[in-house]
Formats: structure tokens, sequence, C-alpha cells
């Protein structure tokens, strides 16, 4: 028996347009899933589909904004017309805004609530909230179905600078368990998925300079980390696998699987 077979599962990853949601994206589709690369990228999202098609997979990209429900709500109409009733969900949306990066320039104090709202409704309301809205009770009525929402090591320890997407982050690590518990009775399961540091289009320019070098907060992140290195994209997509599988995991809800090289490990 192999235990990460996907074969027959309807795997849905919104966000699947940017890097690491790809990255799961091409790692459920190489376990057998069929699917769904959904973001408002529609040139990435086609050329993921693309890829996942190429190397013997099975994939189609659906525009979708993960903020609004009626895009949500149109995505599910979607899917259900192409592959039938979704049994896997990854919210992979999210990210970082320098209005509410926090530094010399930007205090703490400065910062709007309107730009705070803008925070959590990218990394909560449409990282986690809606999707699960729209696509669980689907799953409920199935009796079948895993959620995977994308948390981060912000989530468990205030960063510094990223003060307004830690508090989002933490949040929908919260709602995560709140609905892992609601809907474990349906078999429903709930969990998340907290990368470490995976060098991605909204962190590079923190990591890295101009002409690629390391910057100091790259230095100080890598010293925390006990494996000492970066994540690649796709030592994410094994633990999204993993969770997915309804035979792997099938008594896993309510979990956060770290990968992050140990670095909520680490103290001192």
């Amino acid at each position: 028996m192999n235990l990460f077979d996907l074969t027959g599962e309807i795997a849905v990853v919104i966000g699947g347009t940017g890097v690491l949601g790809g990255a799961i994206a091409e790692g459920l589709a190489a376990s057998g899933g069929n699917v769904v690369v959904a973001g408002r990228h529609a040139g990435r999202g086609g050329e993921r589909a693309d890829a996942i098609s190429q190397a013997g997979g099975t994939a189609v990209f659906f525009e979708a904004d993960a903020s609004s429900k009626e895009s949500l709500e149109s995505l599910l109409a979607n899917v259900r017309g192409h592959f039938g009733t979704p049994t896997v969900l990854v919210n992979a949306a999210g990210g970082n805004s320098p209005k509410v990066t926090v530094n010399a320039e930007n205090r703490f104090e400065n910062i709007s609530a309107a730009d705070w709202s803008t925070s959590f409704d990218l990394n909560l309301i449409g990282g986690a909230l809606i999707p699960c809205q729209v696509f669980g009770p689907v799953m409920v009525a199935a009796k079948k179905g895993s959620i995977i929402n994308i948390a981060s090591v912000a989530a468990h320890l205030p960063l510094s600078n990223v003060v307004a997407y830690s508090a989002a982050k933490a949040a929908a690590l919260n709602l995560t368990q709140f609905l892992a518990r609601e809907w474990a009775p349906h078999g429903v399961r709930v969990n998340s998925l907290t990368p470490g540091f995976f060098p991605a289009e909204q962190n590079r320019r923190l990591l890295f300079h101009p002409d690629g070098s390391p910057t100091p907060r790259a230095a100080a992140i890598l010293s925390h980390t006990p494996m000492a290195r970066f994540g690649s994209a796709e030592e994410l997509a094994g633990a999204a696998v993993f969770l997915a599988s309804p035979k792997a995991a099938s008594f896993v809800t309510g979990i956060d699987l770290r990968v992050d090289g140990g670095f909520l490990s680490q103290t001192i």
C-alpha cells in the first residue's frame, strides 16, 4: 500500500501561482492528485499547470481572488465542473506589505488601522477564512477532506519588522485548530503547515541584496537555523502530500507541521 498515493484526490491550491504554492501543487500532482492551480496571476498559473501536465501530472489553472467570496464560489463551481468535488484544499495565498513593515522610517505607532486591516485581509480573511467557508461545507457534506493552511514561523513567535503579518498568521493558526475540532466528526481534517525561510518573491528583497549577496537579516536567520541554510520550495511539498493523504494522515488533524530547518527549536 502506498501511503502517499493521491490518485482520485482533487486538490485545489489557492495561491498556487506563487513559488511555494506552486511547488506544493507540483508535489500533489506528482503523487497522483488532480490539481487546480488557483490565483490572480493567470500567466504564472497557466505556466505552472502546463509544467505539471508536461511532467505527466494532471492540472488546470483557474483565476481566483482569495479575498472575494464570490470569486471563490465561482472557483468551486469550476472545479466541480472540471474534476468533481474537491477533497484537498491548500490555502497558500498571503504575504507582507511594506506599509506594515516596522522600521526606522515606518514606526509601529504610525501604522494605520486600514493598513493593519489590509494585512489581515490578505493573510487571514483571504488566506484562510473565506476559502474554508466556501470549500469546507462541501467537504463536510461529502464526509471527506483535508484542508491545509499555510502558516508561518511568525505565527509562533513574532518576527522583527513584520508585526501585522505575524499577528494575522497567528490568527490563521488559531482558526485552523478551531476548524479541526468542528469538522473532525464529519471526516474533514484541518491542519497547518509552517514553512521556515524559503526564498520567494515576497521576501527575496529582505534576504538578498540586488547583487545576490545575503543581507544582515539573512545572516541572522541562518545563525538561528540549526540546519544553517534556507529551505527549497520542493522540501515543503512532501509535508503537504503527507497532510493531504487520506491514508498517511488519516488520524492527523489540528496540528501545525513545521518545515523550518529547526528554526523554532533554537533559543540561544
